[in-house]
């Protein structure tokens, strides 16, 4: 039997959801030929789904979010395309969500780190909703061990109804020899970049870290002032605009780093993979995450990789990096100076790094969401 399945790919464009959505339709579309599948998204996005086999087509829904009526209006689109499955690719179910349907659930975040106070109206109604929409799901997608954990022993979701399938990193950084050295130039000459650096890419919300990352960066520096190689040492910040964060920008006045500190904000994918080919280390000291997937593309491209120790980060990056403490700022800076002055390490960090990537794959993840999705469906 042929199912309909509607995945709501609205979110397509955002930094880690929009891989995992783009990732995942494409997988799927290599693999599965004989379901029905919608795909909806914002009326600009269609473009980034082209390429998709004839089972697949897509829908535009233009209202945002933050619309009055978005409970109401997207389920009532939903039931319009008389859908045997919806997949709601992130924790945002609407109230009157229509059955069955499938969550993935990629963090917990926004309930263990509330960027407002926790006790709040706004804050319990938050936790509420997202309880709410994923105990009344047909099966729960967690992207990690560690995120299953979390949605059982926080939220109360029987296990049971709870799946582990680990994310992978897009397959485009897997691919070796990619770009000529030539390109690889261009673009860091396009950025004035000319010098050794650390590289962050991902959000800069409260759990990431970074203002501690700004300040182990000044510590390491300094241990390295008189190295050869990298007495020049900087800092590559990729993600979101700084001028939403003062403390991080409070942290780069502290340490007194100013002119060795860049925030670039979002950049191409090809960019983002020349810094990721390029850096001297990439240094992720985040507080929680649910996956951790920039440490993984920053090992499918060969950079040396300098992580926490909590978390599901150990879980995804396995023996491949330098775990280091988070909360400790010379522990991280411990990192980097290994990862950078140790030869013998760096070269293991590297192998290994791509030989963890290469164990995540988005066609063995899609493989067992369709399974997860004939299960919701009720089809053995």
């Amino acid at each position: 039997m042929a199912l309909h399945i509607v995945i709501d790919a609205r979110r397509i464009r955002d930094f880690g959801i929009g891989t995992y959505i783009r990732s995942l339709v494409h997988a799927l579309g290599d693999i599965d030929a004989t379901n029905r599948y919608t795909v909806v998204s914002g009326p600009d996005d269609v473009r980034t789904l082209a390429g998709l086999p004839p089972n697949f087509q897509s829908a535009a829904y233009a209202r945002r979010d933050s619309d009055p009526l978005y409970n109401l209006a997207f389920p009532l689109f939903l039931h319009q395309l008389r859908p045997d499955l919806v997949h709601i690719p992130l924790n945002r179910v609407p109230a009157l969500m229509v059955r069955p349907y499938v969550v993935t659930i990629h963090d917990m975040a926004s309930l263990l780190y509330p960027e407002g106070s926790q006790g709040s109206i706004r804050s319990q109604l938050h936790r509420y909703r997202f309880r709410r929409g994923l105990l009344r799901a047909t099966r729960v997608i967690a992207v990690s061990d560690a995120t299953k954990r979390d949605v059982e022993n926080v939220l109360g979701v029987p296990s049971s109804r709870i799946c582990r399938v680990y994310n992978a990193p897009d397959p485009g950084f897997c691919q070796r020899d990619f770009d000529s050295p030539e390109a690889h130039q261009r673009i860091l000459e396009r950025y004035q970049i000319n010098y050794p650096f650390l590289l962050y890419a991902g959000n800069i919300r409260r759990h990431k870290n970074v203002p501690r990352l700004v300040e182990a960066f000044a510590v390491a520096r300094e241990q390295l002032a008189n190295h050869p190689v990298y007495k020049d040492l900087r800092l590559v910040l990729i993600g979101d605009t700084i001028s939403q964060y003062p403390a991080v920008r409070h942290a780069v006045i502290k340490s007194r780093v100013e002119q060795m500190v860049r925030f670039l904000g979002f950049v191409p994918f090809e960019t983002l993979r020349c810094f990721y080919e390029s850096a001297a280390a990439f240094v992720f000291p985040s507080q929680y995450e649910g996956f951790g997937l920039p440490p993984l593309e920053a090992m499918a491209c060969g950079a040396p990789v300098v992580t926490s120790n909590i978390s599901s980060i150990p879980e995804v990056v396995g023996d491949a990096a330098i775990l280091v403490n988070p909360l400790n700022v010379f522990d991280i800076a411990r990192g980097i100076r290994e990862a950078l002055v140790d030869g013998n390490l760096r070269q293991e960090l590297i192998r290994r790094g791509r030989e963890q990537a290469a164990r995540f794959s988005w066609d063995r993840t899609a493989r067992q969401v369709l399974e997860i999705y004939r299960d919701a469906a009720g089809i053995r």
